[in-house]
């Protein structure tokens, strides 16, 4: 960056008040930063730039969670009780179970942990730091004091620092002041009354705090504070309360399982007092009840969501898309519009300079041109000069290179100018200007770029000549080119004008630049359409623009709505026009905000694409924002539910193909646990309830648990998709996630199972010999009935919810046939270990 000559800092630090460790802040070389071992050094005295405002999981915390468990609490209840009766064997075997299930729901929940902090890790922040003389994007958790970072509008500050450069820069402090008008920086040396302010605990013009978030312009900073020892760090500790909200499926999910709570609860009193009543004895009573309360209890439900969101999210993140909000991905399977903008989601931006419009000639640019005319000269001039300094976006890197290769030798390539004054781009005057100072002391030399009509009207053109300057455009936008303006003007005053129509601009001529696209879009979106979700180009670009390139997508652009048609319009005329329009152009980043408005008011469910800082109030307004991981603002992947780890429209059509296919399993999954319970719940009261023995006993309850949880978390999470899944329309908003229709029909299937396994306990107590005691036959082979019940339940779940059969080459799910191996190795120890067989109160049948 020119724009300013650079002041360093001799010593002091952003806040003293505290006592906290701080660096002195020396004089950084400006040109090459901190070297590698300088940066080992600060890190191993000053630790890393992060700041926890919550408590990390550990395993003690894990384990903790799960001793609190109700299941496990009645596991202990019944092994009291089995220790009362005097039946130590079945106390310590139940014990022991315990401890198998304990042990792997610590496993499997810290395992579900690590899985969360790797994406909240690649979720990190990243700053732009000057190391070893050489830029680098590194993680703002590895900046050290001493740093030179480089900050830039929609960022947030990485750590507390002085602005030794910068320009117009504005930083938005509401998170530490509380106070939301942005503040504008000054350079200032830090001197003696800039260190007493410091001391003070007021705010010296050039400090920068971690979190402030950069509204207006660009910096560079030295780091002076980094983690626990930043003003925001040394507040963190009253964030640790703040929690992500519930989705809609956590609370519906949480309200089913505290139903079945308080109908278990009522129930095992009820089943306490009826076994009392015909037994005469309380502690097999209660031993009963547990049984049953263990048996009605599903608390798979909250593991299932945990697992199911957090290694649906490591999926979604393999195929290019980071959740940032696990909410978002129930909420994939509704979306029934996409909006997204062209450049760089449709298009492949790698921008080009491919025409060139002067002195009413036209010039096509490729690869293969020899040279650019002289004409053309002064056009490519002040296009570079109305560019960046160091660019990073493609259209600016594209009039660089046009500029490297087409005024190579002619004297237009000014490296011994200055920028020493910026007009930023507005949605008023979508146009932006730079002012530079030249060798000759009172001339500077202003150069401006933008929209073809606000170049134009900053020309004071007259009618005739601005609706030339429009034709010529929008005859480039119809070869799907996108079409600025470029003009010039001098500037000798000592003061700037207030803004750019001040300047006696000269019109200079018209570029167009062509960004391709991407190979795979179109298939892409005929996916979307194919699946009922309607897709939206909203873009900046001219109409004919925004038509070629809708035109060989495939979108609809039949009918084309701009910006300007659009502010005219009524709420209601946008509601009507958002219903059947797909195409929308020359729209600006704060008109998407009624876009999404208008069609969420319409009943959809939208997923939206941006990138911008003025794109963020409609990216949160939408049901799922997409943030670009790569060119989008901080502030826009912050307010996003989702971040493209690769700018590209295909991972978006992949994510929303395993939003539906997470949602599917999870409701396989739910409805296999509601269809298990059944038969359990079943078998644990009905026997005691017509006066038989009791069927079940707490240690028969964990080993059914033993075959539940995995078939539950690890089975139905890879079930492969539906053959159908992208070829039938997107689930309604604010639907159920199990139908009444739906809940009876696996509770049937429950029923009927339950029915099975009571009617061979009953028969066997009843046509058994009577000269053994039938009790211990009879609740074997129910008992290993009930097991092969509950896996065959597997495939009818499957077979009751899928409304087709999957093709026939469809992937398989190893996992389930690894369960059923499991589960019948186990049945096949139990039937012919005896001393195994004893601990579960049965009889090992295939013993000679």
């Amino acid at each position: 960056m020119r724009a300013t000559p650079s002041t360093s800092a001799s010593s002091g630090s952003t806040d003293v008040a505290s006592a906290p460790e701080t660096a002195p802040i020396r004089s950084p070389d400006a040109e090459h930063g901190l070297s590698s071992a300088e940066v080992l050094a600060q890190r191993a005295r000053f630790g890393w730039n992060v700041v926890d405002y919550a408590a990390r999981r550990t395993w003690w915390l894990t384990l903790w969670e799960v001793l609190r468990e109700p299941m496990f609490l009645l596991l202990l209840a019944a092994s009291a009780v089995y220790l009362i009766l005097g039946d130590r064997a079945e106390a310590l075997t139940l014990l022991a179970f315990v401890t198998a299930i304990v042990l792997l729901t610590v496993y499997q929940s810290h395992r579900t942990a690590q899985v969360l902090d790797s994406l909240r890790e690649l979720s990190a922040p990243r700053a732009k730091v000057l190391r070893d003389g050489s830029r680098q994007l590194v993680s703002a958790s590895e900046l050290v004091p001493g740093d030179i970072v480089f900050v830039d509008e929609g960022n947030r500050v990485p750590a507390d620092g002085l602005a030794v450069e910068l320009h117009e820069l504005s930083v938005d402090e509401s998170l530490l002041t509380g106070e939301s008008v942005a503040v504008s920086k000054a350079v200032a040396p830090l001197d003696a009354r800039s260190r007493q302010s410091s001391e003070q605990g007021e705010a010296a013009d050039n400090q920068l705090f971690f979190g402030s978030m950069v509204v207006q312009g660009q910096a560079r900073m030295v780091v002076t504070a980094t983690g626990p020892n930043t003003t925001l760090g040394r507040i963190g500790k009253s964030l640790s309360g703040i929690s992500e909200a519930l989705s809609p499926l956590q609370i519906e999910t949480r309200t089913f399982v505290n139903r079945f709570a308080a109908v278990a609860i009522a129930t095992v009193f009820l089943l306490t007092l009826t076994y009392r009543w015909r037994v005469g004895e309380w502690l097999p009573g209660i031993l009963a009840g547990i049984t049953l309360a263990m048996g009605l209890l599903p608390e798979e439900i909250p593991v299932i969501l945990t697992v199911f969101f957090a290694l649906g999210a490591r999926r979604i993140a393999k195929e290019g898309v980071l959740t940032r909000r696990m909410s978002a991905i129930e909420t994939l399977g509704q979306t029934s519009v996409l909006c997204v903008d062209k450049t760089g989601t449709l298009t492949q931006n790698r921008m080009s300079v491919s025409a060139l419009v002067a002195h009413g000639r036209r010039l096509d640019v490729d690869p293969s041109t020899p040279r650019i005319d002289a004409a053309f000269h002064e056009l490519i001039e002040y296009l570079v000069l109305a560019s960046e300094i160091e660019p990073i976006d493609p259209m600016e890197r594209a009039f660089h290179e046009t500029g490297r290769l087409g005024l190579a030798g002619t004297g237009r390539l000014h490296t011994d100018w200055s920028l020493v004054h910026e007009y930023a781009l507005t949605p008023e005057v979508p146009a932006m200007s730079h002012a530079w100072r030249t060798p000759e002391p009172t001339h500077h030399s202003v150069a401006c770029k933008g929209a073809p009509e606000a170049v134009s009207a900053l020309c004071h053109l007259d009618e005739t000549a601005t609706q030339a300057v429009l034709d010529q455009a929008a005859a480039m936008a119809s070869g799907g080119l996108r079409v600025l303006g470029v003009a010039k003007a001098s500037h000798s005053h000592p003061e700037w004008p207030k803004d750019q129509h001040d300047f006696a601009f000269t019109f200079l001529g018209l570029v167009g630049l062509s960004d391709p696209v991407r190979p795979e879009v179109a298939q892409a979106i005929a996916q979307c359409h194919a699946a009922g979700i309607r897709v939206v180009m909203v873009t900046g670009d001219y109409p004919s623009t925004a038509q070629a390139i809708a035109t060989e997508v495939g979108i609809d652009c039949r009918r084309i709505v701009t910006g300007q048609a659009l502010a005219a319009m009524t709420d209601a005329q946008v509601h009507d026009a958002v219903k059947d329009v797909e195409t929308f152009a020359r729209i600006r980043p704060e008109q998407k905000l009624r876009l999404v408005n208008a069609l969420r008011d319409n009943g959809e469910v939208v997923a939206m694409t941006g990138d911008g800082v003025n794109d963020a109030p409609a990216l949160k307004a939408a049901h799922i924002g997409i943030a670009m991981g790569l060119r989008g603002a901080e502030v826009a992947r912050e307010v996003s539910a989702l971040v493209l780890l690769r700018d590209n429209f295909a991972p978006i059509v992949s994510a929303i193909r395993l939003g539906r296919r997470i949602y599917a399993n999870l409701v396989l999954a739910i409805s296999y646990t509601i269809a298990v319970h059944v038969p359990m719940v079943a078998a644990a009261v009905v026997p005691i309830l017509v006066g038989l023995p009791p069927m079940l006993a707490p240690v028969h309850i964990v080993f059914l648990q033993l075959v539940i949880d995995p078939v539950c978390s690890i089975v139905f999470e890879n079930e492969p998709e539906a053959a159908h899944l992208m070829t039938t329309p997107p689930r309604h908003a604010g639907a159920r996630l199990l139908s009444s229709h739906a809940f009876l029909r696996v509770a049937s299937v429950g029923a009927l199972a339950g029915v099975l396994v009571l009617g061979v306990y009953a028969g066997l107590l009843h046509y058994v010999s009577a000269d053994a005691d039938p009790l211990p036959l009879a609740r074997t082979l129910a008992f290993e009935l009930l097991v092969v019940v509950n896996v065959a339940l597997i495939f009818v779940v499957r077979r009751v919810l899928r409304t087709k059969r999957p093709d026939r080459g469809q992937p398989r799910n190893p996992y389930l046939w690894r369960v059923l191996g499991l589960t019948g190795g186990a049945l096949i120890l139990l039937m012919s270990v005896p001393p195994l067989a004893r601990l579960f109160g049965l009889v090992a049948l295939l013993t000679p």
